[in-house]
């Protein structure tokens, strides 16, 4: 009997704490890791449409799609998710590629085969990053493909996710205007300067 590859994940900010708890976004995030475990153990295992995965592990560096362009990229950081017992080896990896990803607006992939110049010192020289619908994700440690296929799945799963979550908070919040309670403050500061009378 094949042992489950080990998942673990952290989460660094809850944009989404209006209907999930720190917790129950840890627990989400678990159990699309343990999809991804899936089909790493799988792909490692006997070779599949995306061929054979030379590891049994992987990283992924979710970046929160609510997040300012402003914001840092450490502060940017939804989540680092790991997979197998050499996964975290891969992290640094990730996060390059979803903050190359984030500061190109494209997939990180792209630079390192086309756009070298888009680079520079300190960037990383491997794989794909993946964008689906905003949320952007960098994953490492298979092929750049099977990493690009790998991060994209995780994206999809996890907005597909946070739509049924959001769903049932409408359900029983009912109609309004706002995501939580009132408009938040940044968006008053922003129309403070226009006179009441």
């Amino acid at each position: 009997m094949t042992v489950p590859l080990s998942v673990r994940v952290k989460v660094r900010t809850n944009p989404y704490d209006y209907m999930l708890t720190d917790t129950e976004l840890t627990d989400l995030l678990a159990a699309l890791g343990r999809a991804r475990a899936e089909s790493i153990q799988r792909h490692h295992e006997a070779p599949g449409p995306r061929g054979h995965y030379k590891r049994d592990c992987m990283a992924f560096i979710l970046l929160d799609p609510t997040a300012p362009t402003w914001l840092p990229d450490p502060r940017a950081v939804l989540a680092a998710l790991t997979i197998g017992a050499d996964g975290p080896r891969f992290l640094a990896n990730a996060a390059a590629k979803a903050a190359g990803h984030r500061r190109l607006g494209r997939n990180y992939g792209e630079a390192v085969l086309v756009d070298p110049h888009l680079c520079g010192t300190g960037g990383f020289r491997h794989g794909h990053s993946a964008e689906v619908r905003g949320l952007i994700v960098g994953a490492s440690s298979q092929t750049t493909d099977q990493d690009l296929y790998e991060a994209g799945r995780l994206a999809t799963d996890f907005i597909d996710a946070i739509a049924r979550h959001h769903l049932a908070w409408e359900t029983r919040t009912g109609p309004g205007y706002w995501v939580g309670t009132e408009p938040p403050q940044a968006t008053l500061d922003m129309i403070s300067f226009f006179p009441e009378d």
